[in-house]
């Protein structure tokens, strides 16, 4: 009997430590979900590639934008073959035909559904090859995911097959390499409505689950493994988690090879790219800019000892959108280099498509890792020896060239033309094209002496012609500069930015405001027009210009209340829901929102996804509005000198204190001089300009959030236009 029940502890103990280890292996976590590994087979058994695409937007008002998908992008899934399809998020639109109210439509989400189906059929490949991930537009309005209005998890390829997950990862397992990507959902917990619902806010839970899934094969593996992330939001838009860490952190440590993102659009610019890299001598100023594409130049000595740390570095890459642009990306990964093509579907079809694979495009996809490996010889000299290339093809291919050009002359001088061949298998999955080159007479320290391109023809005579592309056999990479708008939105790191620009903005206003009154109260010195034309000078100018609307006692200090009203009060109360009856109202900090658990706390949400509210309204409304009200009280002054001058009347002659003019001589002023008012008439313009984008401002939000204007919104919305007329009103006679 003893032994009996010895025997089934025993057991007992075994099937649990079985269930356990069974846990591990499979990757179960609260947060993560882990596909496993798929074994890519067929040649070339170097090479694997997939397709990402991002942003579709499918809309009820714009149905073309789900009917070219279908027609264009099964196809095309077809010909490529690709072993995974990525779809980076902002499945479809959420926006009324005005584009200013913003919450979930089911019917869109329907037209998801049936076009993917429509396409994965058409594709030939199958359903668990594809993820999509929840990007901000589809989680506009949803208060809880699970609920109601959660609709990514019921029309959603991830929610169809189960992948409830935060993170999600797959392996794809050559002969020769491991491929993990690794895919995640950082949009908001408490999914708000737009305009205020802009940025990623990654949880410490989901960092800990991507670090986690990314970390999955460090130890188990024998074969090298490469690592992709995927996710919807860039890293200027993604906000840190509530104890500081950051995706780019998590990144970093791991040293993937590239983060594949959407969001932004083409509309920035074509060059959405950004290199990241670790490094100890980082300033405060250059966490929160980086202005160009690359970080920092790889450094000129490399430490190629046995155990040495390798750079941590990654590229991050912003593919576009297919809303507009109708972008479509090809991703490969060749024995370790990730390089991609990127496809415009704008002009329809395509008949046929090139990607090289070796040698890189030295502005956007070396890494440090390249550079360590040719300066240290650590690759194997075959590695180089040949050019490849990817051409995928509706018709047969009769021939693949290749061709180098040498830009030192300042032109672009042929020194290589050579015909590629086919890497043929039965059992192939693509097309391979591979040309033996002296790779060593390519040897050079500019990144961009010279320069690839390939041409294929079909057997109809047609050709196509890769992106001509610069490439460096040493691993130098070419410093691109990013345009304005493309610093604009990749080079900023706004989640930090908004508090020290908001207070920045507000302490401005203030100092604009209290300094020249702190003058007025403890310096017996009185600044005025008077004793600006007695002695001229900048700091006399600007002092009497500030000390003007201090002396209009209820301008200022209406000024003064409405920024104490803007920095401790709620703005405005709306609804912030697809549906629903509760009214939730917002300040500088964010929404205050009850929490899932329902026991009545309340929280901050959206911050920093209200800036695109709180700033444009301090800064190009707000402090215009006091700038343009501290001139018409400059203007108002030189008003007054000039008519005491016009009649001739001594200072004795006013009021006492006062210099105000009695009723007789203002009317006799007016009929002069009022109509001769040119820069007071600029000020007004510049008054309604103002008021009129402060109107479209609150119209706007107004629509976005269901507010009532009298209820909702009133102390936001009148008390710059009330303050502005009155400040007309007060300057307009000479008193």
């Amino acid at each position: 009997m003893k032994l009996r029940i010895q025997n089934t502890g025993i057991t007992t103990a075994l099937l649990l430590l079985l269930l356990l280890l069974l846990a591990i292996v499979c990757g179960v976590s609260a947060g993560a979900t882990n596909e496993g590994v798929t074994l890519v087979k067929g040649e070339p058994d170097s090479v694997v590639w997939v397709v990402q695409l991002s942003d579709l937007h499918f809309s009820v008002h714009h149905p073309n934008r789900a009917q070219h998908f279908a027609q264009l992008v099964g196809p095309a899934l077809s010909l490529i073959n690709p072993s995974l399809v990525l779809i980076t998020g902002d499945l479809t639109d959420g926006k009324s035909k005005d584009l200013l109210t913003m919450k979930q439509n089911e019917d869109e989400w329907v037209e998801y559904r049936n076009t993917m189906d429509a396409v994965i059929e058409r594709s030939g490949l199958h359903k668990s090859l594809f993820f999509d991930l929840r990007g901000n537009h589809d989680s506009f309005g949803v208060p809880v995911v699970g609920g109601s209005f959660d609709f990514f998890s019921k029309y959603s390829i991830n929610g169809q097959l189960g992948r409830n997950g935060s993170v999600n990862s797959v392996t794809l397992e050559t002969p020769e390499r491991k491929h993990l990507f690794v895919g995640f959902d950082s949009t908001m917990l408490i999914g708000l409505r737009g305009p205020t619902n802009l940025f990623g806010h990654p949880t410490d839970q989901l960092l800990k689950d991507l670090d986690l899934e990314l970390s999955q094969w460090d130890s188990q593996s024998e074969k090298p493994v490469t690592k992709i992330s995927f996710g919807h939001f860039p890293l200027s838009f993604s906000a840190p988690s509530s104890s500081g860490r950051t995706l780019e952190d998590v990144f970093l440590k791991h040293s993937i090879s590239a983060y594949l993102c959407g969001h932004l659009h083409t509309r920035f610019g074509k060059n959405l790219k950004r290199h990241h890299q670790l490094s100890n001598h980082v300033s405060s100023f250059q966490k929160l800019f980086q202005f160009n594409i690359h970080q920092s130049s790889f450094e000129s000595n490399v430490n190629c000892s046995v155990g040495a740390p390798p750079v941590q570095d990654f590229w991050e890459w912003e593919m576009g959108d297919w809303r507009k642009s109708r972008a479509f990306r090809i991703l490969a990964i060749d024995r370790g280099r990730v390089s991609y093509a990127d496809v415009d579907f704008k002009s329809g079809t395509k008949h046929a498509i090139i990607l090289p694979t070796f040698p890189l495009d030295s502005r956007f996809m070396l890494t440090s890792s390249c550079y360590h490996s040719y300066e240290c010889q650590s690759a194997p000299p075959s590695s180089y020896e040949t050019i490849r290339a990817l051409v995928f093809s509706v018709s047969p291919v009769v021939s693949v060239v290749a061709r180098v050009y040498d830009s030192r002359s300042g032109n672009l001088d042929l020194v290589v033309e050579t015909h590629m061949t086919k890497h043929a298998d039965e059992n192939s999955r693509g097309d391979l094209y591979v040309a033996q080159w002296n790779y060593k007479a390519f040897e050079d320290a500019s990144p961009d002496r010279f320069w690839l391109q390939i041409e294929a023809k079909d057997h109809m005579g047609r050709s196509t012609l890769s992106e001509l592309r610069p490439f460096s056999i040493n691993g130098y990479s070419f410093q691109l500069s990013w345009s304005w708008k493309e610093f604009f939105v990749m080079g900023c790191q706004w989640a930090a930015l908004y508090y020290p620009l908001f207070w920045s903005a507000l302490s401005f206003m203030l100092i604009f405001l209290l300094f020249p009154k702190a003058l007025l109260g403890f310096s017996k010195k009185i600044y005025t027009y008077k004793n600006f034309i007695t002695n001229k000078g900048l700091v006399n100018g600007v002092l009497w210009f500030l000390q003007e609307l201090c002396r209009v006692h209820t301008l200022w200090f209406g000024w003064i209340g409405y920024l104490f009203y803007l920095t401790l009060f709620p703005w405005f109360i709306g609804q912030v829901f697809t549906e629903g009856k509760n009214m939730v109202y917002m300040t500088c900090m964010g929404w205050v929102v009850e929490t899932n658990n329902g026991k009545g706390k309340h929280e901050f949400v959206g911050s920093p996804d209200i800036m695109v509210v709180v700033l444009p309204h301090l800064l190009f409304v707000v402090l215009p509005a006091i700038l343009v009200t501290g001139a018409l009280t400059a203007e108002g002054a030189i008003y007054r000198e000039q008519m005491l001058a016009f009649i001739g009347k001594k200072k004795d002659d006013l009021h006492v204190g006062s210099r105000k003019l009695n009723g007789n001589q203002r009317s006799m002023v007016s009929d002069v001089h009022l109509g001769k008012r040119w820069i007071r008439k600029l000020l007004c313009v510049v008054c309604l300009a103002i008021c009129w984008k402060h109107f479209m401002n609150c119209r706007n939000l107004l629509k976005a959030y269901e507010m009532n204007p009298v209820l909702h919104f009133l102390g936001y919305g009148i008390s710059v236009p009330l303050l502005l007329a009155h400040a007309i009103c007060k300057t307009r006679n000479a008193e």
